[in-house]
């Protein structure tokens, strides 16, 4: 038997000896930066589906991995939740306070990245995007100011997630359009085909391999059998349906081009460009650091659409892990060190049917009817003769209007705002309801606390940026869905619960030291990080700081 010494002696040598191997490894010294965001990446689907992984995702796997990332705001969103990823700050310091505003001035619903001073390339007259409505700095601006020789690219399914991440200074910003292939913006001065020339070929490979080959989604043949296992039948928003692979083929051509779309064809597309553009450029061959930025849409369209927890969703994480392993495997020719940073935009819940029927107290809240009844009371109360409320962007967050649906008075927006908060918190769905007027001058929370922890009015505050917030800003209970189903729109995301908040977090370079940590980290501090490892100084007022990548080592 072992006397109460030697037991000492043993776990002293034990935990002496665990330190001295985590503490091996080298620093990551990279002349290439990969960031990477999987769009509704939940830390929920990431622990789900992580015994499966045997690709790029179990590579990323094997390095310092934060299983409990955060996006520390309430409406977590495509738009904020990537303007984190980058800056270093909170959507209440980067202007992208949620994916469309209401502007009172106008009278508009306007879109987080809508600039009217820029032309799309692809199409003159569509939604014109730009970085300019973004208020923060990136990473990549950071590296371009002190090392202008400095690369800077984004790609993605989306052009929010393409031009967010990285920033006012890149070189180029590319996102998928359906039936034209990777498209940007083109200001005054420059022409679509200058702009469109680093995407040309692809997008010429790529038209030419859809025709020959029309994009047909079935298992993959590695998954197929845990994915069919989970085929189900399910009615959503009164219409039944069937959830398995493969996916129908559409009857038009507009169906055909949205059910591409949502499919892990995107994925595969957008990690394709990412790698030409690594190797027409030589990101990462020269002396300088350049950043790579890949924003991967297909998880959040697939989980919109079908939900996250399904046969289709199985299948797009499974080609996901595949197809992520080969774009790693490309990153073996760059000549520097490279060093790789997943995490996601927000998470998300599935669907409330399912969610449902597994014993969960999930249901809808139905949008239009919900503030039209707030407006008939109100109408009622306040002897209005308009419709006091406007809720275009999503009810979480909803717009006193005058009469000609536009900015109220301040009398008339004072005792709207003061009424409808009263009917607003005796709603059974609803867990709290805040002026935004109070949310904009309310103390922040220390700089310390873990996001988990912070009360549901810091993680409102922390998303409300002025002008570009509503008047009441509403966070509904957990499981009660402010979103109505329809027939290619089940499952959402939005909410400041830990479903929608807590994402995957994964730093990985060639030498790493295997190292998991539990406790919290905030997306915000990905940038500082990063910036640290780099020999880059983020602006002083950051809402991120660095965290240590090598055990026992400062930044």
């Amino acid at each position: 038997m072992l006397t109460s010494a030697v037991l000492a002696a043993a776990v002293s040598a034990g935990f002496a000896a665990q330190a001295q191997t985590q503490s091996v490894g080298t620093r990551p010294d990279p002349k290439l930066v990969v960031v990477i965001s999987v769009d509704q990446f939940s830390a929920n689907l990431y622990a789900q589906h992580r015994p499966e992984f045997t690709g790029g995702l179990a590579t990323l796997s094997s390095g310092i991995v934060y299983p409990n990332g955060y996006q520390s705001h309430a409406f977590t969103e495509t738009c904020p939740g990537h303007s984190t990823l980058l800056t270093g700050k909170h959507p209440n310091k980067t202007g992208i306070s949620a994916n469309d505003w209401y502007d009172r001035a106008s009278g508009r619903t306007v879109y987080c990245l809508a600039d009217p001073s820029v032309t799309l390339a692809d199409d003159p007259k569509g939604r014109a995007v730009s970085p300019a409505n973004m208020v923060a700095t990136t990473y990549g601006d950071w590296l371009k100011a002190v090392s202008p020789k400095s690369r800077v690219f984004g790609v993605s399914g989306k052009d929010r997630g393409a031009i967010t991440m990285s920033g006012h200074q890149a070189d180029g910003q590319f996102w998928y359009q359906p039936g034209f292939g990777f498209t940007t913006y083109v200001r005054e001065g420059q022409t679509a085909e200058e702009r469109l020339k680093p995407v040309a070929a692809l997008n010429a490979k790529l038209a030419a391999d859809l025709k020959k080959h029309p994009y047909a989604w079935d298992y993959a043949k590695d998954s197929a059998k845990r994915c069919k296992a989970l085929e189900a039948d399910y009615e959503t928003g009164g219409r039944k349906w069937h959830a398995a692979l493969p996916i129908p083929t559409a009857a038009d051509d507009a169906g055909k081009l949205r059910d591409l779309y949502a499919s892990p064809y995107t994925d595969a597309a957008t990690l394709e460009l990412a790698q030409d553009l690594r190797e027409a450029y030589g990101l990462g061959d020269g002396p300088q650091v350049d950043v790579l930025t890949v924003s991967l849409s297909a998880t959040d369209f697939i989980g919109h659409r079908y939900g996250t927890r399904g046969p289709e969703m199985c299948d797009q994480i499974a080609r996901l892990d595949e197809r992520l392993g080969a774009f790693l495997k490309s990153l073996d020719k760059v000549k520097g060190g490279v060093l790789v940073v997943l995490a996601a935009d927000h998470g998300a819940a599935d669907f409330a049917e399912r969610l449902h029927d597994e014993g969960y107290d999930s249901e809808r809240v139905l949008g239009r009817p919900w503030v039209a009844g707030l407006n008939k009371q109100l109408r009622a109360d306040l002897g209005l003769s308009w419709d006091p409320l406007m809720a275009d962007g999503g009810i979480d967050q909803i717009y006193v209007v005058g009469a000609d649906g536009r900015a109220a008075s301040i009398t008339d927006r004072a005792r709207v705002t003061a009424a409808a908060l009263v009917l607003i918190k005796r709603d059974p769905a609803v867990a709290d309801a805040f002026d935004s007027n109070v949310i904009l001058t309310m103390e922040a929370a220390p700089a310390d606390a873990y996001p988990e922890e912070i009360s549901v009015a810091e993680r409102v505050r922390r998303s409300a940026y002025p002008g570009r917030v509503g008047d009441i800003l509403i966070a509904f209970k957990p499981n009660r869905v402010p979103a109505t189903a329809g027939a290619t729109y089940v499952s959402t995301h939005g909410s400041p619960w830990d479903y929608d908040r807590r994402v995957p977090i994964l730093f990985w370079w060639k030498g790493a030291t295997p190292h998991e940590r539990v406790l919290p980290l905030d997306t915000v501090d990905i940038a500082p990080t990063i910036a640290a490892a780099t020999g880059v100084k983020p602006p002083v007022d950051v809402d991120g700081v660095c965290r240590p990548l090598v055990y026992g080592q400062a930044c």
